[in-house]
Protein backbone atom coordinates (compact mmCIF):
# COMPACT_ATOMS: atom_id res chain seq x y z
CA UNK A 1 0.00 0.00 0.00
CA UNK A 2 1.19 3.52 -0.74
CA UNK A 3 1.55 5.52 2.49
CA UNK A 4 2.08 9.28 2.40
CA UNK A 5 4.09 10.59 5.37
CA UNK A 6 4.62 14.16 6.52
CA UNK A 7 6.05 15.85 9.58
CA UNK A 8 7.64 19.00 10.88
CA UNK A 9 10.92 19.06 12.79
CA UNK A 10 9.42 17.28 15.82
CA UNK A 11 8.93 14.02 13.95
CA UNK A 12 11.82 14.12 11.50
CA UNK A 13 13.84 11.33 13.11
CA UNK A 14 10.79 9.13 13.63
CA UNK A 15 9.72 9.67 10.00
CA UNK A 16 13.02 8.22 8.80
CA UNK A 17 12.59 5.21 11.10
CA UNK A 18 8.98 4.74 9.97
CA UNK A 19 9.88 4.80 6.28
CA UNK A 20 12.23 1.85 6.84
CA UNK A 21 9.67 -0.06 8.91
CA UNK A 22 6.96 0.49 6.29
CA UNK A 23 9.20 -0.59 3.42
CA UNK A 24 10.20 -3.74 5.32
CA UNK A 25 6.49 -4.49 5.86
CA UNK A 26 5.87 -4.28 2.10
CA UNK A 27 4.37 -0.79 1.97
CA UNK A 28 5.47 2.04 -0.32
CA UNK A 29 6.25 5.08 1.85
CA UNK A 30 6.11 8.44 0.08
CA UNK A 31 7.93 11.24 1.91
CA UNK A 32 6.01 14.54 1.89
CA UNK A 33 8.58 16.38 4.04
CA UNK A 34 10.09 17.90 6.03
CA UNK A 35 13.36 16.97 4.42
CA UNK A 36 15.73 18.75 6.79
CA UNK A 37 15.68 19.89 10.40
CA UNK A 38 14.34 23.40 10.92
CA UNK A 39 13.15 24.11 14.45
CA UNK A 40 10.99 26.96 13.10
CA UNK A 41 9.16 25.04 10.37
CA UNK A 42 5.38 24.81 10.43
CA UNK A 43 3.49 21.52 10.33
CA UNK A 44 0.32 22.51 8.39
CA UNK A 45 1.84 22.46 4.88
CA UNK A 46 3.20 18.93 5.39
CA UNK A 47 -0.16 17.75 6.74
CA UNK A 48 -2.06 19.36 3.85
CA UNK A 49 0.27 17.60 1.39
CA UNK A 50 -0.31 14.22 3.02
CA UNK A 51 -4.07 14.77 3.14
CA UNK A 52 -4.39 15.97 -0.45
CA UNK A 53 -2.30 13.11 -1.83
CA UNK A 54 -4.15 10.51 0.25
CA UNK A 55 -7.57 11.74 -0.91
CA UNK A 56 -6.38 11.93 -4.53
CA UNK A 57 -5.20 8.31 -4.51
CA UNK A 58 -7.91 5.88 -3.40
CA UNK A 59 -6.51 2.89 -1.57
CA UNK A 60 -3.64 4.86 -0.06
CA UNK A 61 -3.37 6.00 3.54
CA UNK A 62 -1.49 8.84 5.22
CA UNK A 63 0.58 9.45 8.33
CA UNK A 64 1.13 12.87 9.89
CA UNK A 65 3.66 13.21 12.68
CA UNK A 66 4.35 15.91 15.21
CA UNK A 67 5.44 16.31 18.79
CA UNK A 68 1.97 15.46 20.16
CA UNK A 69 0.11 14.77 16.92
CA UNK A 70 -2.73 17.09 17.94
CA UNK A 71 -2.10 20.01 15.61
CA UNK A 72 -1.17 17.66 12.79
CA UNK A 73 -4.51 15.88 13.09
CA UNK A 74 -6.34 19.21 13.06
CA UNK A 75 -4.46 20.44 9.99
CA UNK A 76 -4.96 17.19 8.05
CA UNK A 77 -8.68 17.26 8.83
CA UNK A 78 -9.00 20.61 7.02
CA UNK A 79 -8.42 18.79 3.72
CA UNK A 80 -11.82 17.79 2.29
CA UNK A 81 -12.16 14.02 2.34
CA UNK A 82 -9.61 13.43 5.09
CA UNK A 83 -10.63 11.66 8.26
CA UNK A 84 -7.51 11.93 10.41
CA UNK A 85 -7.35 10.27 13.81
CA UNK A 86 -4.87 10.84 16.61
CA UNK A 87 -3.80 7.45 17.95
CA UNK A 88 -2.00 6.72 21.19
CA UNK A 89 -2.61 3.01 21.78
CA UNK A 90 -3.59 -0.11 19.87
CA UNK A 91 -7.30 0.32 20.52
CA UNK A 92 -7.42 3.87 19.14
CA UNK A 93 -5.47 2.78 16.05
CA UNK A 94 -7.89 -0.08 15.41
CA UNK A 95 -11.07 1.87 16.14
CA UNK A 96 -10.01 4.76 13.91
CA UNK A 97 -10.07 2.35 10.96
CA UNK A 98 -12.85 -0.02 12.05
CA UNK A 99 -15.43 2.60 13.05
CA UNK A 100 -14.35 5.81 11.31
CA UNK A 101 -12.62 4.51 8.18
CA UNK A 102 -9.88 7.03 8.97
CA UNK A 103 -7.55 7.52 6.03
CA UNK A 104 -4.84 9.47 7.87
CA UNK A 105 -3.26 8.57 11.20
CA UNK A 106 -1.69 11.21 13.41
CA UNK A 107 1.02 10.24 15.86
CA UNK A 108 2.97 12.15 18.48
CA UNK A 109 6.64 11.30 18.02
CA UNK A 110 7.48 12.73 21.45
CA UNK A 111 4.84 10.57 23.12
CA UNK A 112 6.20 7.14 22.17
CA UNK A 113 9.42 5.34 21.42
CA UNK A 114 10.12 4.89 17.70
CA UNK A 115 9.18 1.22 17.89
CA UNK A 116 5.95 1.88 19.80
CA UNK A 117 4.88 4.60 17.37
CA UNK A 118 5.72 2.44 14.35
CA UNK A 119 3.68 -0.43 15.81
CA UNK A 120 0.68 1.90 16.15
CA UNK A 121 1.01 3.02 12.54
CA UNK A 122 1.31 -0.59 11.34
CA UNK A 123 -1.78 -1.53 13.35
CA UNK A 124 -3.70 1.36 11.76
CA UNK A 125 -2.61 0.28 8.27
CA UNK A 126 -3.49 -3.38 8.89
CA UNK A 127 -6.97 -2.76 10.29
CA UNK A 128 -9.85 -2.77 7.80
CA UNK A 129 -13.00 -0.68 7.96
CA UNK A 130 -15.84 -2.74 9.43
CA UNK A 131 -18.37 -1.70 6.75
CA UNK A 132 -21.00 -1.79 9.54
CA UNK A 133 -24.11 0.14 8.44
CA UNK A 134 -24.11 2.49 11.45
CA UNK A 135 -20.52 3.50 10.77
CA UNK A 136 -21.17 3.97 7.06
CA UNK A 137 -24.17 6.16 7.97
CA UNK A 138 -22.17 8.28 10.43
CA UNK A 139 -19.30 8.80 7.99
CA UNK A 140 -21.90 9.80 5.41
CA UNK A 141 -23.24 12.45 7.77
CA UNK A 142 -19.73 13.86 8.18
CA UNK A 143 -19.11 13.79 4.44
CA UNK A 144 -22.43 15.51 3.71
CA UNK A 145 -21.72 18.23 6.27
CA UNK A 146 -18.22 18.75 4.91
CA UNK A 147 -19.65 19.21 1.42
CA UNK A 148 -22.82 21.22 2.14
CA UNK A 149 -22.31 22.67 5.64
CA UNK A 150 -25.86 21.66 6.54
CA UNK A 151 -26.68 19.70 9.65
CA UNK A 152 -28.56 16.44 9.18
CA UNK A 153 -32.36 16.60 9.07
CA UNK A 154 -33.80 17.46 12.43
CA UNK A 155 -30.84 19.57 13.53
CA UNK A 156 -29.69 19.26 17.10
CA UNK A 157 -31.63 17.17 19.60
CA UNK A 158 -33.93 19.18 21.88
CA UNK A 159 -35.43 18.45 25.28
Amino acid sequence: MRVFIGTDHAGLEFKEHLKKVLAEAGHEPVDCGAFEYDAQDDYPPFCFEVGERTVAEPGSLGVVIGGSGNGEQMAANKVPGVRAALVWNTATAQLARQHNNANVVSIGARQHSDDEAAALVLEFLATPFSEDERHVRRIGLITDYERDRHRPAGGLPTR
